[in-house]
């Protein structure tokens, strides 16, 4: 993930907030690299928690995210921090350095998976997953706040049942079109696709230059526009927060040749739970490979 770093002041931030834990009174502080994870947090804590959330925006490219000297602050304080990992959010460790504390609890999704760098970042698409990553941030939350250990298991028991309407909807996939070819921008949904039992046929060198924020080569950008040309595909899935003139003409071309176009996001678009998004995004996968 290509982070921009821009953080002048934040040692003495650091010196002035390390002794602030938010063990206080009042809400446990948790800060979320990414607000898919801040959200399932929320959920998990209710009342008990106060989260931050640092990549957020649903219009901007989170691999070109700058960081500034607030989200060291708020790291900082914070008794609880929730990353991805796996070398998607490395600036969260950079600020954890920056302010030692501790006391604070750190949770990496990727660490909890047996995820290392290298793989598919993108583990809140992991639908089976989904019940292991809760466990994680629930774990985090009862290490910092014992008190409440009750309340947590609770809130981590209720998100799983939440669940059961996006794993039925995800199974409905699977059952209908079994090895169906699709075919990413990037392989944000990369999960999603797997655990449907649909088949990705996008190059690797396309959608790893794009993530990786290069130019696919001629001969990669050639397959892709090749598995469109000829309707090798039933269904495109488009980063709606990663577009350049060679992904919008690949949606356009996709358009143009009756495939339909599902757009993805990375990070929790503003007014929906987590649930309810990925849940929408599935849905949005089944009604296009019906069509």
């Amino acid at each position: 993930m290509r982070t921009i770093l821009a953080l002048p002041g934040l040692a003495v931030a650091a010196l002035l907030l390390g002794a602030c834990g938010g063990s206080g009174g009042g809400a446990l502080r948790v800060v979320a690299a990414e607000n898919v994870y801040g959200d399932i947090a929320a959920q998990i804590g209710g009342r008990l928690v106060s989260v931050t959330s640092v990549l957020s925006s649903p219009t901007s490219d989170p691999h070109l995210f700058q960081l500034g000297t607030r989200t060291g602050l708020e790291v900082a304080a914070a008794r609880v921090v929730v990353q991805n990992g796996a070398g998607y959010d490395a600036f969260m460790e950079k600020l954890e350095s920056a302010a030692p504390n501790e006391r604070r609890v750190v949770v990496s999704i990727a660490d909890s998976l047996g995820v290392r760098p290298g793989a598919n970042p993108h583990l809140w698409y992991a639908i089976p997953r989904l019940p292991r990553i809760a466990a994680a941030i629930a774990a985090g939350l009862r290490r910092a706040d014992p008190a409440h250990a009750a309340a947590y298991r609770a809130g981590l028991a209720r998100f799983l049942r939440s669940l059961r309407p996006l794993e039925r909807e995800v199974e409905r996939l699977r059952e209908r079109f079994p090895g169906a070819p699709v075919a990413y921008t990037e392989s944000v949904p990369g999960y999603l696709v797997t655990a449907a039992g649909l088949r990705n046929l996008a190059p690797a060198a396309f959608t790893r230059a794009l993530e990786d924020g290069s130019d696919p080569s001629p001969q990669a950008v050639a397959a892709m526009d090749a598995l469109v040309a000829r309707r090798r595909i039933r269904v495109l899935l488009y980063n709606l927060q990663a577009v350049s003139p060679l992904t919008q003409r690949l949606r356009d071309a996709a358009a143009a040749h009756g495939i339909p176009v599902v757009g993805v996001t990375e990070t929790l678009p503003p007014g929906r739970s987590f649930q309810q998004w990925q849940l929408a995004q599935a849905r949005a996968l089944y009604r296009a490979l019906s069509s």
